[in-house]
């Protein structure tokens, strides 16, 4: 690559999923070897690179205050946007202060060639290709300022679930090869690398157009020497086999006790509605088969409140399900209506207040199966990956069932997996459990 005259500074900012993360990563390498340099902290950049989100009209809004943010705060510099809001809205996103270029999801990874065109006459560019028509796949491993890796296996989703806008967003699914992706993991292990986490926007869908199929894939990434730990970010509940739990709980080597799932509702009248391909009782089954066993994995839960047709009486079998379910915890959304899905046709649309009202007893039971699950763990020895120090004297690190936990620092451990004892919940940071390395 010839490297830009003169030398750029770009600051990047990601709203997001991991996936999203793990591409702005590859985007940051990409331009590293054009010779973009990391705007460090209280420098000015040239350019400012914003992958958005478009998973709710909360996250449009977020993207849009960010980029009004940018624009008032670094005048001179250009700005690029790109990810899901770009993809969905590019018209909108361009009539923005300070945007010159706007990149949807098939061109995102080609950054560097758009900023090549605009350097050369600086017009505006907005190069968006229509999401059905998006074939092509770029997988990625990068983990940019964290010690832990994102190996991107998956992008796209053909599910089109009524509320849901991500098919618009990022085209149908499609997927890396086994041996190219495994070829990945090798590069993470030479560079020391110790965590994978697998990143995709369906990952169960994986190998659906190309032949490839996941539980291999899996199984050959376990094999890879030098990687100790490999999680998978999310999969669908009707993905997640039995076979593959099974598996993780008795055969890998390396995939550790932790499983995120959408589970969205917990009424199957209002799964039906979202067009949902699983109803509560397969749900269930999965997490009492992760339970039975691995009793102390961590299990991660999507709900949405408020989503139309969700009744007070769908309302009140969606919680009552939701409470039952030997869960760790729930991410909680509030239903987001979506320009151009199937939901909008729905009736019985929720109001904002009832919704808030739903988001916060969801909210709450999460905090205390959380809170439940910490406890549980208090007084056991864990195997922690220590991350990069965390303020003054201390390391923050992850067990290997997802428990956040700090400890006195010591350089040495960093980026190394090292048994601790889980001793107390933090006083001020209710979500982080004290450890001693001192065994």
């Amino acid at each position: 690559m010839t490297p830009y005259t003169p030398v750029l500074k770009a600051a990047y900012f990601t709203l997001g999923c991991k996936l999203n993360f793990a591409e702005t990563s590859t985007i940051g390498k990409m331009l590293s070897e054009k010779g973009v340099i990391r705007a460090a902290v209280g420098e000015t950049p040239d350019i400012c690179i914003v992958n958005t989100c478009s998973v709710t009209e909360m996250a449009d809004k977020k993207g849009r205050r960010l980029i009004r943010s940018l624009a008032s705060r670094y005048p001179e510099a250009s700005i690029i946007v790109t990810g899901c809001y770009a993809q969905l809205k590019p018209q909108e996103v361009a009539q923005l202060p300070g945007v010159d270029i706007v990149l949807g999801s098939d061109e995102k990874l080609r950054m560097a060639d758009y900023i090549d065109a605009w350097m050369a006459d600086r017009k505006k560019r907005v190069e968006v290709t229509p999401s059905l028509s998006i074939t092509s796949f770029r997988p990625s491993c990068e983990r940019g300022d964290r010690t832990r890796y994102f190996l991107k296996v998956q992008d796209g989703c053909d599910y089109f679930c009524t509320y849901c806008t991500i098919p618009f967003a990022r085209g149908r699914s499609r997927s890396g090869t086994t041996p190219e992706l495994v070829d990945m993991a090798r590069r993470v292990a030479a560079e020391g690398g110790k965590e994978i986490v697998i990143t995709g926007v369906n990952i169960g869908e994986y190998g659906k157009d190309n032949g490839q199929s996941l539980f291999d894939l899996l199984r050959r990434l376990d094999e890879v020497e030098g990687v100790e730990r490999f999680r998978i970010s999310s999969i669908e509940p009707n993905l997640l086999t039995e076979e593959i739990i099974r598996w993780t709980a008795e055969e890998a080597r390396a995939f550790m006790p932790h499983f995120h799932i959408p589970l969205q509702s917990g009424s199957d009248t209002v799964l039906k509605l979202m067009n949902r391909r699983y109803d509560t009782s397969l749900f269930s089954s999965r997490i009492d088969a992760i339970r039975d066993l691995m009793p102390d994995a961590f299990i991660g839960v999507d709900i949405i409140a408020g989503a139309r047709g969700e009744t007070e009486k769908e309302w009140e079998k969606s919680f009552a399900f939701a409470e039952s379910l030997d869960v760790t915890r729930y991410h909680v959304f509030p239903y987001s209506e979506r320009p151009g899905t199937k939901a909008l046709l729905l009736a019985d649309a929720i109001s904002r207040e009832e919704k808030h009202r739903r988001v916060a007893m969801l909210t709450h039971l999460s905090d205390n199966k959380m809170e439940r699950f910490m406890r549980e763990n208090l007084g056991r020895t864990r195997p922690v990956l220590w991350e990069t120090p965390s303020g003054e004297g201390f390391m923050h690190g992850l067990t290997d069932n997802y428990l956040r936990v700090e400890a006195p620092l010591d350089p040495s451990l960093i980026n190394t997996v090292t048994p601790a004892l889980l001793k107390s919940i933090h006083p001020s940071l209710p979500e982080i459990i004290t450890a001693d390395t001192s065994l």
